[in-house]
């Protein structure tokens, strides 16, 4: 079976088994941003140096929300900064992210109605297994029962930042398996390194804007 993006991989970890997020959506979609930025760079279409997006490849990877970026930085001459393009591509990623895992059948629609509350929709798993095998592999990598790819490393390196740890049910202590994740990701290549750094200084930014 083919590996389901890093982007889709980071909403079924970010989501429990009736679609509700773990997490603050606004902290979700940087991340998703970031996730969908390194399934462009690990597929080597993109490449970060210095907090710049620099194209390589504009050929498409088969992924029906990753392959419209790569037009749209090359459109934008002017603006190639990494912050901006994950706060620019966070606006929508959740919505598009949760629209392509339905067009892929991992997720179905679901109304609730209940007895004096406004009917309620969300999007929940078709079958529980590619949440499952996602959350499994960066669980054997924190725990150091295999060694993670760059693909693996850069989703452990976003479910440290997001703070989604609770997610992986390892019996640590949330710092020590935050950590863990966080040199998992800074031990791969600088590209990895650079965009999960971003969304966590990105994600603390927002934090702080709230109690402004």
């Amino acid at each position: 079976m083919n590996r389901p993006p890093l982007h889709q991989e980071l909403y079924l970890i970010a989501h429990d088994d009736d679609g509700k997020p773990l997490i603050q959506r606004p902290s979700l979609r940087l991340g998703l941003a970031g996730a969908v930025l390194l399934d462009l760079t690990l597929s080597g279409r993109l490449n970060v140096t210095q907090g710049q997006l620099a194209v390589y490849d504009r050929n498409p990877i088969g992924d029906t929300v990753a392959d419209t970026l790569i037009p749209a930085i090359l459109n934008d001459r002017a603006n190639r900064d990494l912050k901006v393009w994950i706060k620019q591509i966070a606006e929508d990623i959740y919505d598009r992210t949760c629209g392509s895992l339905v067009a892929a059948g991992l997720l179905t629609k679901v109304t609730r109605r209940r007895l004096g509350m406004l009917a309620q929709t969300r999007y929940q798993p078709v079958d529980t297994a590619p949440a499952v095998r996602a959350r499994a592999g960066v669980r054997a990598a924190a725990d150091g029962r295999e060694t993670p790819d760059s693909h693996c490393a850069a989703l452990c390196g976003l479910v440290g930042v997001l703070h989604l740890e609770s997610a992986l049910y390892i019996d640590q202590p949330s710092s020590q398996l935050i950590g863990r994740l966080r040199t998992i990701a800074g031990e791969h290549s600088r590209p990895v390194q650079e965009i999960v750094q971003t969304v966590d200084t990105l994600v603390g930014e927002a934090a702080v804007a709230i109690y402004r």
